[in-house]
């Protein structure tokens, strides 16, 4: 991230401000921690500066149960009543344009028509705005936002620090992830300052499940599958799955975690079938760089954490995982 595309950043926002142009403010479609966190941060951050903004994300318009303590979801909008003309986008954690294109002639018109701006910190990003705040090195999009409000001016509320703090802690892995350097202690303990219910965040992000949930991760992990020549362990989890246990497809999320505990695997993946086709989530560890990978299918994200969706079957999606896993090593 260099400082003069965070200075021209500020810049479009102070400009789009003075103008009384309100802030069209988007992320990607089921949006994660991260996403979610970090736009609604920024639109606290304009709300308490008088800033007009409207935040949305693509259908389908819901958020998972686990962030129902995130300030400003009473706040969103949802998508069909977002802006159709807006005079500056800023997108949150969000690789390419295709992540937006449901969000209709908005998502259009931000790439043709107005100033877009892009906050992010997967290597993987694109650059498809016209001012592009992607530091890679950065843990979580939400310490781009933190440093877009420190180069604005905007001191932080506690509404907003609240929103970073679940940015950065999920996107950390609850700082266990490589990602995890001492600027992002340095951020957690400003972000805590705020007297952030950090327990209860921690309790319903990471360690609340329905018994549902478990009965299904349990056959999840049932029916997990260890290549040793490949270091590479899978699941999946099937629409069939989701509707005999009555589990929302957000709240399988976090079944990578489990799966990537596995010592003898340097890869984990879990295959979840979706409306849309396979969603597929990857794991690594030191060796395999699961975001080039990701690229290779149509997706992206980070070195040990990435992902993509495939419109096939679980085992075609997997047949092709294999192949370009092959030709990486």
């Amino acid at each position: 991230m260099s400082s003069s595309d965070l200075s021209h950043a500020a810049t479009a926002i102070r400009s789009a401000a003075q103008s009384g142009f309100p802030l069209a403010l988007m992320c990607h479609v089921s949006p994660d921690g991260d996403a979610l966190g970090s736009m609604l941060a920024l639109h606290h951050l304009a709300r308490s500066q008088g800033v007009e903004s409207v935040a949305s994300f693509p259908n389908p318009f819901t958020v998972a149960t686990h962030y129902r303590s995130v300030p400003g979801l009473d706040l969103l909008t949802e998508s069909s009543a977002f802006p159709l003309d807006p005079k500056l986008v800023v997108t949150f954690d969000c690789g390419s344009l295709q992540r937006l294109v449901e969000l209709g002639p908005a998502a259009e018109y931000a790439r043709t028509g107005g100033e877009l701006i892009v906050l992010d910190h997967h290597a993987t990003n694109d650059r498809y705005g016209s001012i592009n705040v992607v530091d890679v090195k950065a843990a979580a999009t939400a310490v781009v936002v933190r440093a877009l409000a420190r180069e604005l001016g905007w001191p932080l509320t506690r509404d907003a620090a609240i929103c970073l703090y679940v940015g950065l802690v999920t996107d950390t892995g609850r700082f266990q992830f490589s990602s995890t350097d001492p600027s992002v202690f340095e951020l957690a303990a400003e972000l805590a300052s705020f007297q952030l219910p950090i327990s209860q965040l921690n309790r319903e992000l990471f360690d609340e499940h329905s018994y549902a949930y478990l009965r299904l991760a349990s056959r999840a992990l049932g029916r997990a599958v260890l290549d040793p020549v490949r270091q590479l362990i899978t699941t999946h989890v099937s629409q069939h799955d989701l509707a005999e246990f009555g589990v929302d497809y957000d709240e399988v999320e976090g079944l990578i975690e489990w799966i990537r505990s596995a010592t003898e695997a340097e890869v984990a993946i879990v295959y979840k079938e979706a409306p849309d086709g396979v969603r597929v989530s990857m794991r690594s560890l030191t060796k395999v760089d699961v975001g080039a990978l990701a690229v290779k299918l149509g997706g992206g994200g980070h070195v040990r954490a990435a992902g993509f969706t495939m419109n096939a079957s679980v085992e075609a999606v997997h047949a092709a995982v294999v192949a370009e896993l092959d030709a990486l090593s």
